[in-house]
């Protein structure tokens, strides 16, 4: 099933107070016009103070991350198409490459109806280290949106007109750079200094370690851009390097989760309606990867740790798969379990090292080779996801072992032919395969990130799809973006008719975004 989403406005706090703000201006001949018109349970931007800024901002960054629309939003679209998971409900047909109109709508609608405002009123409301701090968790939550559809609404957002315009994705990747520079001016400029302390869920508003998240995100984005611009890649990725990316583990951005502001995957986990995909079993099992047990629990009917093929027509899909395949790990299981204390993964050290791994195998300096970077890399997601000792992950770096073949009704084959020991004299490819596969392994859950890498690398392989019902897509192909919502197109045609030329192609799921572009 689908679960009913509530609505948010301009600002919530996270305890279940809701305090809406009427953003009103200055229309009228005196200025007790705004008070006066405001009904009493509402309030004038001019009256807004520090303690609701920061009750916004809490929003934004929970709401950012699809909090409200977790199921339509990433689980039914990210973590499929990353092949983490595949859907057992027989109406579930993104995983058969469906668009579905409604989830999409509802996707675009909550971001731009709830962060996207929230956020934007703290940027218009502050100055110092709250707007540098602000300015970067901008920049984290629409270059998720943008990674989704391609061009976006994003410089007009609030502009109070009828129609909206969009940005090409280079223009809104080229700005994401800028204002990174921006924040991270004021924030090394504020050694210690901190804002919205009692509300930032990430970092309780210290400046100095948003501004390391802040040189974690441009490296991100800066590999990004590895194939559509190499030179402003490496440029953007060498400074970040410079400047001093996550190093520990405790340097990572998590989103703190609460009985409030639950774990967004522990928010669907009871409806039952997903398990591993054949893709992640090859793999994890292949490798006999520690961290396994971790994400994965063991089948129900017969045990071990089981997945299947994505794409599965709904005729073939019943009880039986919940039960014969692997559900999620316990730390992510339904509200008032465990699952209400894991947080959510935004950027992580681990990632970082596979960032600078890839940069170092194309010759950027990223403080270390691509072996080292790799190795260091999967060290820091094992000692973080688990209890291994130094002598198991010694172990796992330098093991040969491969994916490994899905006994089922399609004759799968292993996943890949890859082991976890990295190739030192392979080619650029398989080096590459190995960095973005471990890269794969170490973010999960984060489906929305890995979708994305797939999209930009081709790793992990995964498997072809059993059935397409997307015209546009092959079972051999995969999704490459989301298209623009009817929504968009009945109420702010103009702009969005603009926004398909700016993709460079037509408005289909098969259209290759702006940074798409491995030969």
């Amino acid at each position: 099933m689908i679960i009913n989403k509530f609505k948010t406005n301009y600002a919530k706090s996270l305890t279940g107070i809701f305090t809406s703000i009427l953003l009103a201006g200055p229309i009228a001949c005196t200025d007790k016009f705004d008070d006066l018109n405001v009904p009493k349970h509402l309030i004038t931007e001019s009256k807004i103070d520090q303690n609701l800024l920061g009750q916004a901002f809490a929003q934004s960054q929970y709401f950012g991350l699809h909090a409200q629309v977790f199921q339509v939003a990433q689980n039914l679209y990210g973590d499929i198409y990353s092949q983490y998971f595949a859907t057992t409900h027989a109406n579930f047909n993104s995983d058969q490459y469906q668009d579905v109109g409604s989830w999409t709508a509802s996707n675009w609608s909550n971001f731009y109806s709830s962060p996207a405002v929230q956020l934007d009123l703290v940027l218009k409301n502050t100055d110092g280290v709250a707007n540098a701090i602000a300015k970067v968790w901008k920049v984290e939550i629409y270059h998720r949106m943008t990674d989704y559809f391609g061009p976006i609404i994003y410089s007009e957002f609030g502009n109070k007109k009828t129609s909206t315009a969009y940005d090409s994705q280079e223009a809104v990747y080229k700005n994401f750079f800028k204002v990174l520079d921006e924040a991270s001016v004021v924030l090394k400029a504020n050694p210690g200094g901190s804002a919205f302390v009692a509300h930032d869920q990430i970092y309780a508003g210290s400046a100095d370690k948003w501004l390391k998240f802040a040189n974690s995100l441009r490296l991100r984005l800066a590999i990004r851009l590895a194939y559509v611009d190499p030179a402003l890649a490496k440029a953007e990725a060498e400074k970040a390097i410079a400047a001093g990316v996550f190093t520990t583990n405790a340097e990572g951005a998590f989103l703190i989760s609460t009985a409030n502001s639950i774990n967004l995957l522990s928010r669907i986990t009871y409806i039952n309606e997903f398990r591993m995909s054949a893709t992640s079993a090859s793999i994890l099992n292949g490798f006999q990867d520690p961290r396994v047990g971790e994400y994965f629990a063991p089948a129900a009917v017969g045990g071990g740790y089981k997945g299947f093929r994505n794409g599965l027509p709904a005729q073939a899909k019943s009880a039986v798969l919940n039960n014969e395949n692997s559900f999620v790990g316990t730390k992510w299981l339904s509200i008032g379990r465990s699952g209400t204390t894991t947080p959510n993964r935004v950027l992580t050290t681990a990632e970082v090292y596979f960032l600078r791994a890839e940069g170092a195998l194309r010759g950027w300096n990223m403080g270390g080779t691509a072996q080292d970077m790799y190795n260091t890399g999967i060290r820091t997601s094992l000692t973080e996801r688990t209890s291994a000792s130094t002598a198991a992950i010694d172990a796992y770096i330098t093991s040969s072992k491969t994916p490994v073949a899905i006994a089922d009704a399609y004759n799968t084959p292993p996943a890949s032919d890859i082991p976890v020991l990295y190739a030192a004299t392979g080619s650029f490819e398989r080096r590459l395969e190995q960095i973005i596969t471990q890269k794969w392994i170490a973010i999960y859950p984060d489906g929305w990130e890995s979708w994305t890498e797939r999209r930009r690398t081709g790793y992990p392989k995964g498997y072809p799809i059993i059935n397409s019902l997307n015209p546009d897509v092959p079972v051999t192909g995969t999704m490459k973006r989301l298209t623009f919502t009817t929504t968009e197109y009945s109420t702010n045609a103009t702009a969005v008719t603009a926004a398909v030329s700016l993709l460079g192609g037509p408005d289909k799921n098969s259209t290759k975004l702006w940074w798409d572009k491995k030969p």
